[in-house]
């Protein structure tokens, strides 16, 4: 079935991936019927670990500690390079699977064994990755932590939207619960005998809306208060809030943070009363490696795929996938399979429409194209690598 501008072993590739399609649609509805949140996706990890075992992988299961991540390998001829293909699989509650894991960990399984099947001797390894918890769990930090991804040369991954793109960029992040802590009293009777861990906040919440005008335009911080006091007549001892803090690149972003940690400090003690921070983990900015995006974009057109630019290349989300950008060259493409957009209803219901299995095929056939290209083309592996070499070099100077 040779396409229009498309070599033979590539058509070679689809042909395998058109071998597997009917399969792998009924693997991709199958964990769309049956959504499991972060760390909890036994079903998902079990129905895609079997597969590619079945297909002749080699299966490690509880990687990193983590019981739902796993990693599939097949090792071809030896001496080239480790592919890494992602697989995300958790979904979000009561949506169900609105931002479309069910397709990303079945085109990465897809990709794996059309490579497999077409190129049994290709020299190289590929090994699918299996991330639990994208969905505020930052599974694939732990995993960078544990090392899971250091010896790859490459890691990919495509997440479904409503455009296709590939070099769409993403903020550093980090999460952090503060709380408040005061002293109760009648707030009628005794209200000078008590301290107000609801001042607290609000002065808090009041001086860190101040910080914004000193900050740049790509800086985020959007909060929420989660307990505010137990009654109205009694002054509150103990009281919580929320934050999310975003930025360019994880220098600036401890940059704020350390601004907005102290600012709720000095505004707790001002009324009397003291705050804790729980920080949660930090999210990396995204590293797009853009010979590796232009190597997949060429890929995708040549199958019909029409890359759009983003409306801004720095993004404006966090995900997990960027701190693997910190370890290995790293990209993170779209794929448009409808109109909807993610984290709604309406784009739930397109994780399992005829739009999203066309999309999960596009998003695997350009895995398999590229996995193809790094694994037979010396000169793209090492532009690749030397472009990751090269940002590892100058954010070391930073």
């Amino acid at each position: 079935m040779i396409t229009e501008n498309i070599s033979v072993e590539k058509d070679k590739l689809l042909v395998a991936l058109n071998n597997h399609d009917n399969a792998l649609r009924d693997l991709a509805l199958k964990i769309h019927a049956h959504p499991e949140l972060s760390f909890n996706e036994q079903k998902a990890v079990g129905w895609l670990t079997s597969y590619l075992q079945k297909e002749g992988f080699k299966v490690n299961q509880g990687v990193a500690g983590l019981g739902t991540a796993f990693t599939a390998e097949w090792e071809g001829a030896p001496g080239g390079p480790i592919i890494g293909i992602l697989a995300e699989y958790d979904a979000l509650p009561t949506l169900g699977h609105a931002c479309g894991h069910n397709l990303i960990g079945t085109a990465a399984v897809g990709a794996a064994v059309a490579l497999k099947e077409a190129f049994p001797s290709l020299p190289g390894t590929i090994r699918v990755i299996g991330t639990p918890a994208e969905e505020g769990g930052g599974g694939k930090i732990y995993m960078c932590d544990a090392g899971v991804f250091d010896d790859l040369d490459v890691a990919m991954m495509v997440h479904p939207k409503n455009s296709s793109m590939v070099l769409r960029g993403g903020l550093a992040c980090v999460s952090a619960k503060l709380k408040f802590f005061g002293k109760e009293s009648h707030a009628a009777s005794a209200p000078e005998k008590g301290i107000s861990a609801l001042d607290a906040m609000l002065n808090s919440y009041s001086a860190i809306n101040s910080l914004r005008q000193f900050f740049t335009d790509d800086v985020r911080i959007h909060g929420i208060v989660t307990h505010g006091g137990d009654a109205a007549n009694i002054v509150p001892g103990y009281c919580e809030a929320e934050f999310i803090i975003r930025a360019s690149t994880r220098k600036q972003l401890l940059d704020v943070k350390s601004k907005v940690f102290e600012s709720a400090l000095q505004a707790s003690r001002a009324v009397g009363a003291e705050c804790e921070i729980d920080e949660g983990l930090v999210y990396a900015e995204r590293n797009n490696n853009k010979a590796l995006a232009h190597l997949f974009q060429a890929n995708w057109e040549t199958i019909g795929v029409e890359v759009v630019e983003p409306p801004k290349v720095g993004g404006i989300g966090s995900s997990d996938i960027g701190n693997v950008g910190q370890v290995t060259a790293t990209i993170h493409p779209y794929i448009k399979i409808g109109e909807s957009i993610n984290h709604t209803f309406e784009f739930t219901d397109e994780t399992k429409s005829e739009g999203g299995m066309i999309g999960m095929h596009q998003a695997a056939a350009g895995l398999a194209m590229t996995a193809y290209d790094l694994c037979t083309d010396a000169e793209a592996l090492k532009n690749v690598r030397n472009e990751f070499e090269n940002w590892k070099k100058e954010n070391e100077k930073q």
